[in-house]
């Protein structure tokens, strides 16, 4: 009987340990993929300014925030530039929001749960 030759044997021997090392990369890259997957869609950001009909930011004006599931309401008031932002919003959920100053309020934007979209910009006009 023939024997084999030392240097096949190594090299099966590496042919063979390469193709578990393949193997399991792949297997730990599929897995961060399913993991990324379960952790469902990015939270979504809605910001803008509040103006007023000349187009001037308004200080102080309060945004409303209401939730279209739980129908509660988060407020935020308008900084010297009449900016705000509200954060981590559920990318499920359909969301109104207007902004309030001087008894006077602005018309109610809607965002949508169909909106893929992760960052929204929405300026609110209030009439003075």
């Amino acid at each position: 009987m023939k024997r084999t030759p030392v240097w096949l044997r190594s090299f099966a021997c590496k042919v063979l340990l390469a193709s578990c090392c393949m193997t399991a990369f792949f297997v730990a890259v599929e897995g961060v993929a399913v993991f990324a997957e379960d952790r469902g869609p990015a939270q979504r950001v809605v910001q803008g300014k509040v103006v007023d009909a000349g187009g001037a930011p308004i200080k102080g004006a309060v945004v409303y925030l209401k939730d279209g599931r739980s129908l509660s309401v988060k407020s935020f008031f308008s900084d010297d530039a009449g900016g705000y932002r509200f954060g981590q919003l559920s990318p499920n959920t359909d969301y109104e929001i207007w902004a309030e100053s001087d008894g006077k309020k602005s018309a109610v934007k809607t965002i949508s749960s169909f909106d893929s979209k992760s960052l929204f910009n929405i300026n609110l006009k209030v009439d003075k």
